[in-house]
């Protein structure tokens, strides 16, 4: 016998979280130089959205206080975080001010922030915004690529971090 679905009107915050956390996702930086700081935040909505044009997609919550910052920025990196950078991934979530604390960067012309030791790396700008409840699904075009690294992604899964078993 099949447990019945709960309807709209009884979902539970905590029991949608746990529900939502049964979907494995990878893990991205989201970072860039704004006004001569570095700003940046982990993501664990990454997605591929178009390859024309070429376009990846986040969430982030509105009540965010380092996207306001980070969205001024002309082009913002995306790292695709290793298995390893598991303490970089928590530190990007922490102290906004030790974010970058002992993490190799680079920094574009345009101020795309990325990590050395992701998977891979992108350049992007701000393609749109759309409105998702308690969230915001930002677009992002891709103008620049580099992969180099070969190992694992830093897997999300019921709130924790893992690897991938291949």
């Amino acid at each position: 016998m099949t447990p019945e679905l709960i309807t709209n009107q009884d979902l539970d915050p905590e029991l949608l979280r746990q529900a939502f956390g049964i979907f494995p996702t990878g893990v991205v930086a989201v970072a860039a130089e704004v006004d001569g700081t570095l700003v940046g935040l982990a993501a664990s909505s990454f997605t591929s959205v178009s390859l024309d044009p070429p376009l990846v997609s986040f969430s982030i919550a509105r009540t965010s206080k380092t996207w306001p910052d980070l969205r001024r920025s002309p082009h913002l990196g995306v790292t695709v975080l290793a298995d390893h950078q598991h303490g970089v991934c928590r530190q990007l979530a922490g102290d906004p001010e030790r974010r970058f604390d002992g993490v190799p960067i680079k920094v574009s012309h345009d101020g795309a922030v990325t990590l050395v030791e992701g998977l891979a790396r992108f350049d992007c700008t701000i393609y749109n915004e759309v409105d998702a409840g308690d969230h915001v699904v930002v677009l992002l075009e891709l103008h620049a690529v580099d992969q180099t690294d070969t190992s694992g992604p830093l897997v999300f899964h019921r709130s924790a971090f893992g690897k991938l078993a291949v």
